[in-house]
């Protein structure tokens, strides 16, 4: 229980209830609010509308006694005088306000006392000559006692004088309570469908969420199988749909792919290193072993070199191991002339000697030992395959600098120039076995080029070109 309540459809399905039950309470209030008052401004304009018939009457000369008022339970309508006296007042009408409306009653009337209430001066008609209305209007809300119903109203008051100049105010009432029915009606109406609206945007909220993780569910499944079975030729299901969890799906596939080309390559890795490996060692120890049988034949000579290519090829492996696991080079400035000039000079062993060319200058930043060590391992590669000739030059190019190295070898065919750059490849594996070569000088200096940014590549036959970008 505590599962699926944690899971990502019970939070969607939570999140978004909780987001429309607060839109759907907002926007609830403000209906109700609009809605009453758009009905009390309807019942007061019916109170004015009321009080402003009785008011012509009055205005024409109709006789307080005559006068045609409306209904007493929907239009309570009271008439005052100047002075407060009740001259006229609807059928039933008792109260308003809670204080007396009988006709005839004095004191301050209830005409009076609402306009004091609503600011108004008390002679505001005054200023209104004989049959005329006052364009202002007083609207409040009170209370009437009609035949024994209290009830709320909206009342409107309107001044006016009679056609013998006697000044009067009419006061009628618009009853509240059909407004307060409908604002109920309303609420009520809400505090029902709000609950299940709710329900349904969670259980709809709910499905969808499901329908669309059901892919992500796919995937982790298949990924938790691929874990448990080391298959990493297994790949996650893609769905046909071009969206987010579409991407997902091919990325961890293109994740599964990059490693799977990983640890086949290490594997590989390893067991070449181990076939390299064993020939040495192997030769190691039977010399050795003849030695403690023999030790007049003992051959020194052939024990040494068989260390010295163990030597070489374990140093080559750490190498590699420290590539592979992104070691950045140090960020130093090499100038590529001057260490041509140094590393070729050191060179005085070599069965072919080292012709240089033109070395224009150019510094790269980067690793002195390890470009040195891609320098040496190309030279190493020139001198096995050359005639009687091996030139190196360094040339400026733009803002990369060029290290060329030529022999006058065969040269490599067209269709091995990128497969002699992978580990443990020899086009010529008996003579690379014999100089002590385990196929790893160019797959080494193809690694240490692009761990400094550039590229390493055979641009014609016997022309090995590195590419480095200039420093700064």
């Amino acid at each position: 229980m505590g599962r699926a309540l944690g899971s990502v459809r019970a939070r969607a399905a939570a999140g978004a209830t909780v987001v429309v039950a607060l839109a759907l309470v907002a926007a609830g209030t403000a209906v109700l609010l609009v809605l009453q008052s758009q009905l009390r401004n309807q019942a007061g304009l019916q109170a004015e509308v009321a009080a402003r018939d009785v008011a012509g009457q009055i205005a024409t000369g109709t006789p307080y006694d005559k006068l045609d008022l409306p209904d007493g339970e929907d239009r309570p309508v009271v008439v005052t005088g100047g002075d407060g006296r009740v001259l006229a007042v609807g059928e039933d009408v008792r109260a308003v306000d809670g204080k007396s409306v009988g006709k005839g009653a004095g004191g301050s009337g209830p005409g009076r006392s609402a306009d004091a209430e609503d600011g108004d001066d008390g002679d505001g008609g005054r200023g209104l000559r004989p049959g005329e209305i006052d364009d202002d209007v007083h609207i409040r809300d009170g209370s009437a006692d009609v035949d024994g119903n209290v009830a709320g109203y909206r009342f409107a008051a309107v001044e006016a004088k009679d056609s013998r100049g006697a000044e009067a105010t009419v006061r009628a009432g618009s009853a509240l309570a059909p407004e307060e029915d409908v604002v109920a009606s309303v609420r009520d109406a809400m505090l029902i469908g709000l609950p299940l609206l709710l329900v349904v945007v969670a259980g709809v909220t709910w499905l969808v969420t499901r329908r669309a993780l059901r892919p992500v569910e796919g995937i982790r499944g298949e990924m938790a199988a691929i874990t448990a079975s080391t298959d990493l030729s297994r790949r996650v299901p893609v769905p046909s749909s071009r969206d987010e969890i579409g991407r997902l799906a091919r990325t961890t596939n293109e994740t599964l792919a990059a490693l799977e080309l990983s640890v086949e390559r290490q594997r590989r890795f390893v067991a070449d290193a181990s076939h390299e490996l064993r020939s040495p060692i192997a030769s190691l120890r039977t010399q050795l072993e003849v030695a403690v049988a023999h030790p007049e034949l003992l051959d020194v000579p052939g024990a040494v070199v068989d260390t010295v290519r163990l030597q070489r090829l374990a140093a080559d492996l750490l190498l590699l191991a420290r590539l592979d696991a992104g070691e950045r080079p140090a960020d130093t400035r090499v100038d590529l002339a001057a260490m041509v000039r140094e590393e070729t000079s050191q060179r005085v062993a070599d069965r072919v000697p080292v012709r240089i060319g033109e070395l224009a200058g150019g510094e790269v930043a980067g690793s002195r030992s390890q470009l040195a060590r891609v320098l040496g391992n190309l030279l190493d590669n020139a001198q096995r395959h050359a005639a009687g000739s091996v030139r190196v030059a360094v040339a400026r190019e733009g803002e990369e600098v060029a290290l060329r190295v030529e022999d006058d070898g065969p040269g490599v065919p067209e269709g091995e120039r990128e497969r002699i750059f992978e580990r443990f490849v020899r086009l010529d594996d008996a003579r690379a076995r014999d100089d002590g070569g385990a196929g790893l000088g160019l797959a080494i200096a193809r690694d240490v080029a692009v761990r400094h940014g550039g590229s390493l590549a055979v641009r014609t036959g016997s022309v090995f070109e590195l590419r480095l970008p200039v420093a700064g």
